[in-house]
């Protein structure tokens, strides 16, 4: 059985997994290959999480290619570039442990609101979110550290 009709199916009323099969089609639309197409206020973001000058240069200039899937009941989103790769398995609403692109071991939890993926990373009392959201065939991800907002532009690639 296909992916798809398992995800029909559990859209039916009455089917016991209705909301899980809402979520998996909410989650497929971010199911794609993204690669960065421009980002505003990166650098900033980056400074204030304490990120230092030399990979803040580096990833200035990295264009990363972002490949998100679904595998059985988990969503995994793997993020390649020239810098790094990185890699993360997880199941919607369920903490789990990351260690993000610059190295901070973080308590990580990867939630849909509405049509968005909003990814919340805390570590030593501090708090940073990513939110995944699809506009007009495009993923914009807005990050959010304090008062510093920064926002970065896919495409599929």
């Amino acid at each position: 059985m296909r992916v798809s009709q398992e995800l029909e199916m559990e859209a039916e009323p009455g089917h016991e997994h209705s909301k899980t099969g809402e979520r998996a089609r909410m989650v497929e639309a971010f199911c794609a290959t993204w690669k960065l197409t421009d980002s505003q206020n990166f650098d900033e973001y980056m400074k204030a999480l304490g990120v230092g000058f030399a990979t803040r240069q580096v990833g200035n200039v990295t264009k990363p290619t972002v490949i998100i899937s679904q595998e059985g009941d988990k969503v995994v989103i793997r993020t390649q570039s020239t810098f790094k790769n990185t890699e993360i398995s997880f199941r919607l609403g369920e903490e789990f442990d990351e260690i993000s692109v610059d190295d901070r071991n973080c308590k990580s939890v990867i939630s849909l609101d509405g049509d968005k993926l909003v990814h919340v990373q805390k570590w030593d009392g501090k708090q940073t979110n990513f939110v995944r959201e699809i506009k007009d065939g495009k993923m914009i991800v807005t990050l959010t550290f304090g008062d510093v907002v920064a926002v970065r532009h896919y495409e599929k690639a």
